[in-house]
This record gives C-alpha cells, structure tokens and sequence, in this order.
C-alpha cells in the first residue's frame, strides 16, 4: 500500500513566499487573481459601515476595537489567514496574534469551499464569536454566532440591520448599504 506524501509548510516557508497566500494547517492556498472591484468595494463598505456605527457609541468603542482589511491572523505556527474584514477589540501590536472577535469573508467562486468549510471549522476551533460570509452576486451576507455548541446560522441578510456586541460594545450592520 502506497502512501501519499504530502507537504507540510510552517510560518517560516510563508513568509518566503512572493504573491498573496493563506496557510492553513501547513497547506498554502494561493489567493490569486486579486479581488474584484465589487469584492474590495463590499470589503470597504463593510469595514467603514463598523468605523461609523461604533464611532457614534456613548462609550468609545472606537478606541478600543481595530478594524482591519486584509490583514494576516496568525493562529499557529502552521497556520496563517487573511481574512476580508476583522474586528479585533483588545490590545494588538504589529502581528495579530490573538483570535478576533468578528471576521467578514466576501465569497469569490474560488474562494468559496475555503470559506464555507475550512474557515468555518477552523475559526470555531480557534473561538471566533462572530463570522459573516458576505456573497456579493446573491446579496446575501450568512450570519454565524458561536455559542457552547460552535457555529449556529443566525440567518442570512440581504437588506436588514443586524446587531452585534462584543465585549460593551453594540453596533448595527445594515446589509442595505454595502452591495455595491
């Protein structure tokens, strides 16, 4: 009986590499081509639609929650990610190394299997409270909350306000205004 080699990569092969890549479990994944216009557009919507709703709090949210676009998340030491949009609302230096507490990934066709299933698994494993999968040709933004029993699908939005909270914090998205 064969067995099937298989290579296993680590932070350091990463950081080697030229070109846009994710690692996931020592198994890279190239994020080519780049994101469409509607992608970063949706992306921007997103991020900035966060900015104003928790700039406008009593308490300034804003101060204490970064909000980052296309940023590595690096979870172990074979494992690196890039998600869309993050929230991160604890102390961060150059590096994020802590799990963040929303992450948006806008769908692409060839992104879709890693977002759907291996992001999914992955981020429930590492405690991720909040995941939005934001599919721009539907319009439609699926909604996850992990709870004791991970992921559960709060629903799918297309053109609703929906809340979140993280930590004092309390915003509304409104799916109305990102499509582009």
């Amino acid at each position: 009986m064969a067995l099937a080699y298989q290579e296993h990569y680590t932070i350091d092969d990463y950081q080697q590499w030229e070109g846009n890549w994710e690692l996931i479990e020592g198994m890279p994944y190239a994020m080519t081509p780049s994101p469409s216009v509607t992608h970063q557009m949706i992306a921007f919507n997103i991020a900035t639609s966060i900015k104003d709703a928790l700039k406008n709090r009593k308490i300034h949210c804003s101060d204490q929650c970064a909000i980052l676009m296309e940023t590595d998340w690096q979870i172990a030491g074979d494992t690196i990610v890039r998600p869309d949009v993050m929230v991160i609302c604890q102390t961060i230096d150059e590096k994020v190394l802590v799990t963040p507490d929303l992450i948006i990934e806008v769908v692409s066709p060839t992104s879709a299997k890693r977002d759907e299933i291996m992001k999914l698994d992955l981020y429930q494993r590492e405690g991720l409270r909040n995941y939005i999968l934001v599919y721009p040709e539907n319009r439609l933004a699926k909604v996850y909350r992990n709870d004791t029993q991970g992921f559960i699908k709060q629903g799918g939005y297309s053109t609703e306000k929906v809340e979140f909270a993280i930590h004092d914090c309390r915003f509304n998205i409104d799916f109305a205004t990102i499509w582009r």
